[in-house]
């Protein structure tokens, strides 16, 4: 299995294939992996694998430097940006100096790259507390995570630690008011799983019209996996799971 590991609190740019020239921030140890879920198709590979002794997230002070250090130097080069991402080795929203690094990330991106979006890929696990849920709302992208309403598909996918709840993220993200993005992964694997079964579509479809985002992003595995024999699923698929959703007024980008 090959993995990928963010080696730098800063990071890119990279192309993404839904954010464009994206700048990317990581708030986890450098080339380890510290998250509250343990997804069957993460990137970054199994939780178990990204442990490395002694390894500590970045300082306030070190993520704000680096930022700004490569941010401005960046911008006299005239290198390009679409957005700021925070992504990298595990759930961002975890680091205990969150909220006031998105403040400092919004005044950099003012300073040098006024036209450029902040945006955030969370699990939406942190989203219950107001402080995560102030800083998310102040980012243009606040990109999160519900791969099912089905609990145990939930489960099965994201084998989230601790005491997880999917009616308290969901009534997390109500607090948006709509005005955030829905990302949810679609896979098979045999006849194990298969996120585009109708007993686990229906009620995905109903919570999306329930949390009414104002746009979903419906994405499959693109890169290697750490669970043996996952399968993408096509883009005709998730076009079809999207069209009732485009019926009832959601945007809906599909990624295959």
């Amino acid at each position: 299995m090959s993995t990928i590991l963010w080696q730098d609190i800063i990071f890119g740019p990279i192309h993404s294939r839904r954010l464009g020239t994206s700048l990317g921030v990581n708030l986890m140890p450098v080339n380890g992996k510290i998250c509250n879920f343990d997804c069957i198709y993460c990137e970054c590979g199994w939780n178990r694998d990204g442990r490395t002794s002694g390894t500590a997230v970045p300082s306030f002070r070190e993520v704000c430097d680096r930022m700004e250090e490569t941010v401005s130097g960046l911008h006299s080069r005239g290198v390009k940006l679409d957005t700021i991402t925070f992504s990298g080795n595990g759930e961002p929203t975890i680091h205990p100096d969150f909220p006031r690094i998105i403040d400092f990330t919004l005044n950099i991106r003012d300073r040098f790259y006024p036209e450029a979006k902040v945006s955030v890929l969370s699990n939406s696990t942190m989203v219950h507390r107001p402080e995560i849920l102030a800083a998310l709302r102040k980012v243009d992208n606040p990109i999160m995570k519900i791969d099912s309403a089905d609990p145990g598909l939930l489960r099965t996918l994201n084998r989230p630690s601790g005491d997880y709840s999917l009616e308290r993220v969901k009534e997390g993200l109500k607090g948006f008011g709509g005005d955030f993005i829905l990302q949810t992964m679609f896979l098979r694997k045999g006849t194990e799983i298969d996120c585009t079964a109708l007993r686990f579509v229906l009620p995905w479809q109903a919570l999306v019209l329930e949390l009414s985002p104002r746009e979903v992003m419906m994405y499959t595995i693109d890169r290697e996996t750490p669970e043996s024999g996952l399968e993408k699923v096509s883009v005709d698929d998730m076009e079809r799971i999207a069209a009732p959703l485009r019926e009832a007024g959601i945007r809906v980008q599909v990624r295959g």
